[in-house]
Protein backbone atom coordinates (compact mmCIF):
# COMPACT_ATOMS: atom_id res chain seq x y z
CA UNK A 1 0.00 0.00 0.00
CA UNK A 2 1.16 3.47 -0.78
CA UNK A 3 1.92 5.51 2.34
CA UNK A 4 -0.05 8.64 3.13
CA UNK A 5 -3.06 8.14 0.82
CA UNK A 6 -5.21 5.79 2.90
CA UNK A 7 -7.56 6.99 5.69
CA UNK A 8 -6.87 6.04 9.29
CA UNK A 9 -8.36 2.67 10.21
CA UNK A 10 -9.18 2.85 13.93
CA UNK A 11 -11.33 0.95 16.40
CA UNK A 12 -14.83 2.36 16.92
CA UNK A 13 -17.77 1.48 19.14
CA UNK A 14 -20.94 0.32 17.38
CA UNK A 15 -24.06 1.07 19.41
CA UNK A 16 -27.35 -0.56 18.42
CA UNK A 17 -30.84 0.77 19.14
CA UNK A 18 -31.44 -2.37 21.25
CA UNK A 19 -28.59 -1.34 23.55
CA UNK A 20 -25.97 -3.84 22.42
CA UNK A 21 -22.48 -2.49 21.83
CA UNK A 22 -19.37 -3.97 20.25
CA UNK A 23 -16.06 -2.76 18.90
CA UNK A 24 -14.90 -3.02 15.32
CA UNK A 25 -12.46 -1.30 13.01
CA UNK A 26 -13.56 1.44 10.63
CA UNK A 27 -12.46 4.62 8.89
CA UNK A 28 -15.48 6.35 10.49
CA UNK A 29 -14.60 8.80 13.26
CA UNK A 30 -16.41 8.39 16.57
CA UNK A 31 -19.16 5.96 17.54
CA UNK A 32 -21.41 4.29 14.97
CA UNK A 33 -25.12 4.10 15.81
CA UNK A 34 -27.14 1.40 14.03
CA UNK A 35 -30.82 0.47 14.13
CA UNK A 36 -30.37 -3.29 14.08
CA UNK A 37 -27.58 -5.73 14.89
CA UNK A 38 -27.04 -9.47 15.19
CA UNK A 39 -28.36 -9.39 18.78
CA UNK A 40 -31.79 -8.11 17.76
CA UNK A 41 -32.19 -9.09 14.08
CA UNK A 42 -34.94 -11.74 13.65
CA UNK A 43 -32.76 -13.92 11.42
CA UNK A 44 -30.06 -14.27 14.06
CA UNK A 45 -32.39 -14.53 17.08
CA UNK A 46 -34.57 -17.31 15.63
CA UNK A 47 -37.75 -15.21 15.63
CA UNK A 48 -37.84 -15.05 11.85
CA UNK A 49 -41.28 -15.45 10.30
CA UNK A 50 -41.46 -17.38 7.06
CA UNK A 51 -43.73 -15.92 4.42
CA UNK A 52 -46.43 -18.28 3.25
CA UNK A 53 -46.17 -18.32 -0.54
CA UNK A 54 -49.00 -20.78 -1.10
CA UNK A 55 -51.45 -17.98 -1.83
CA UNK A 56 -49.06 -16.53 -4.40
CA UNK A 57 -48.69 -19.84 -6.21
CA UNK A 58 -52.44 -20.37 -6.30
CA UNK A 59 -52.97 -16.88 -7.68
CA UNK A 60 -50.35 -17.52 -10.35
CA UNK A 61 -51.92 -20.85 -11.32
CA UNK A 62 -55.37 -19.26 -11.56
CA UNK A 63 -54.04 -16.35 -13.63
CA UNK A 64 -52.40 -18.57 -16.22
CA UNK A 65 -55.01 -21.36 -16.22
CA UNK A 66 -57.13 -19.42 -18.70
CA UNK A 67 -54.13 -18.96 -21.01
CA UNK A 68 -53.44 -22.70 -20.95
CA UNK A 69 -57.11 -23.41 -21.61
CA UNK A 70 -57.17 -21.06 -24.61
CA UNK A 71 -53.95 -22.60 -25.90
CA UNK A 72 -55.47 -26.08 -25.65
CA UNK A 73 -58.62 -24.91 -27.48
CA UNK A 74 -56.52 -23.40 -30.27
CA UNK A 75 -54.58 -26.65 -30.59
CA UNK A 76 -57.78 -28.68 -30.85
CA UNK A 77 -59.16 -26.25 -33.44
CA UNK A 78 -55.96 -26.33 -35.51
CA UNK A 79 -55.86 -30.16 -35.31
CA UNK A 80 -59.49 -30.31 -36.50
CA UNK A 81 -58.73 -27.90 -39.33
CA UNK A 82 -55.71 -29.99 -40.38
CA UNK A 83 -57.84 -33.15 -40.28
CA UNK A 84 -60.49 -31.53 -42.51
CA UNK A 85 -57.79 -30.42 -44.94
CA UNK A 86 -56.37 -33.94 -45.04
CA UNK A 87 -59.81 -35.38 -45.94
CA UNK A 88 -60.17 -33.06 -48.95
Amino acid sequence: MKAGIHPAYDEVNVICACGATFRTRSTHKGDLRVEICSNCHPFFTGRQKLVDTEGRVDRFQKKYAKARELQAQKKVASDAKAARKALK
